[in-house]
């Protein structure tokens, strides 16, 4: 709870965090609506491969023009101001830059520059989750190694996740289920980017704003973010996935208690110690009451009798046998929470939420029947979506990681609804990514196979 005084006396003794921001979107945009007034927080520079959007970018979150200004990157260190670049490696191999925040939700391309920038001593916020749930078990452990941190989001849901998991545990809770809530019908997996605005209504006014991809939006529609990010919670904290992945059962903020909790105790879960999204549609396409369609939520369930007994004392909401409870929060504020990250990272030396194992996958699957010769468009697209399995699930079927999905040539034909596997596709395995990820598959199935033994 000593965040803030200790960014003050960083800022005192030696300046404010220097930090470089790669992507210039939705989420770099709330970053820098509350850096441009932090005396804590010196954002050095940002790239992204689009140098006017990245500087409108800044104009709209209320960075007066003369602030970033600077020509070069050792310009903006010396006078305090900030670069706009078209450079990641440039912004990433800076001697005084501290903090890389990886933010282009590209998997590809942020793998790169997580290795990159753990290789050249930086710490990683990786709020490119994609990346994260596909290879971040390996970057935790380089980043280990190299004596940097590796970091979730703080803001974005799997690190208040993270967060609501750990308090359950240090006060003695065992958690069942953690997860967040979203606007889901199954109908939506099969969604593209051609139907996403109808399905939730923008405006043409918020469209014209700039913040909204239609390809990220769809990604959330059609179930795959919500794999990605339970994908990312699952490795971060212990809790497996279901065998069957997400359910989406329908759930306001009053019932988690009672429905997201093991079968046997009359709730929804096939295990205890899961992941699991809730619905803010009935699956007639009405509203739940009281949803939790932009929060985060843990159940756990106390271990003694006493401890029930107090729940029912202080107005716990629980189960009808008072052993299980709940504790949410109703909504969470992305980008514009992450100096969090930042400042754990460089003055405590702590992630908010980081890999610990490889225990979620996200797998690629069919949004229709594809055909030998057709190209994967990857999240969000018109070909697949992704969704949740378990890791050991995922290795011994061989299921092509959503993150490798995108300008992937099918060798095979593959039927909707189905896994798509490595051998389904054409791959470049030279290609930096691919070649992390088949690292990561190597390193987690021997581990998974003398686990087993």
């Amino acid at each position: 709870m000593n965040l803030f005084p200790l960014m003050q006396q960083r800022t005192a003794a030696s300046g404010p965090i220097r930090v470089g921001v790669i992507g210039a979107g939705k989420f770099a945009s709330m970053f820098l609506t509350q850096a441009v007034n932090s005396d804590n927080i010196h954002v050095v520079g940002v790239a992204d491969i689009n140098v006017p959007k990245a500087k409108g970018a800044l104009e709209r979150t209320g960075w007066p023009a003369e602030r970033y200004a600077a020509a070069t990157l050792d310009e903006a260190v010396r006078t305090g101001g900030t670069a706009v670049i078209d450079s990641s490696d440039a912004l990433i191999t800076h001697p005084a830059i501290e903090v890389i925040l990886e933010i282009t939700g590209n998997p590809l391309v942020g793998t790169y520059h997580a290795v990159t920038a753990i290789d050249n001593g930086k710490h990683v916020v990786m709020v490119n989750v994609e990346a994260d749930c596909m290879v971040g078990p390996i970057l935790q452990r380089r980043a280990q190694a190299a004596g940097v941190i590796y970091t979730m989001a703080y803001g974005d849901q799997p690190a208040l996740i993270c967060e609501m998991v750990d308090w359950c545990r240090t006060v003695g809770f065992t958690p069942v289920a953690a997860g967040k809530g979203t606007k889901y019908l199954p109908e939506y997996n099969y969604s593209t980017p051609d139907t996403v605005w109808n399905y939730y209504g923008f405006t043409d006014e918020q469209l014209a704003s700039g913040d909204y991809n239609p390809k990220m939006f769809n990604s959330f529609l059609d179930g795959t973010k919500s794999a990605i990010e339970m994908a990312a919670v699952a490795n971060g904290t212990g809790l497996i996935p279901q065998d069957e992945g997400l359910n989406f059962t329908p759930a306001g903020v009053d019932d988690l208690s009672t429905l997201i909790i093991p079968k046997a105790n009359g709730g929804t879960l096939s295990r205890s110690g899961t992941v699991e999204i809730v619905s803010s549609l009935n699956r007639d396409g009405t509203d739940v009451f009281r949803d939790l369609r932009w929060g985060v939520y843990v159940t756990f369930e106390a271990q003694t009798d006493y401890a029930v007994q107090c729940f029912a004392e202080y107005g716990v909401k629980t189960d009808p046998s008072g052993r299980f409870g709940e504790l949410y929060r109703p909504y969470h504020m992305i980008g514009l929470e992450l100096g969090v990250s930042i400042a754990a990272a460089v003055l405590r030396n702590e992630a908010t939420g980081a890999p610990t194992g490889f225990r979620g996958d996200v797998v690629t699957t069919a949004k229709k029947d594809l055909k030998v010769g057709e190209t994967l468009d990857g999240e969000g697209g018109y070909t697949v979506f992704g969704k949740l399995a378990p890791a050991a699930t995922s290795l011994a079927t061989g299921a092509l990681p959503l993150g490798l999905a995108h300008g992937a040539k099918l060798i095979r034909d593959v039927p909707k609804d189905r896994t798509v596997s490595w051998d389904d596709v054409e791959l470049d395995e030279t290609q930096f990514a691919v070649r992390i990820r088949r690292q990561l598959e190597a390193e987690f199935r021997a581990e998974h196979a003398a686990l087993a033994v």
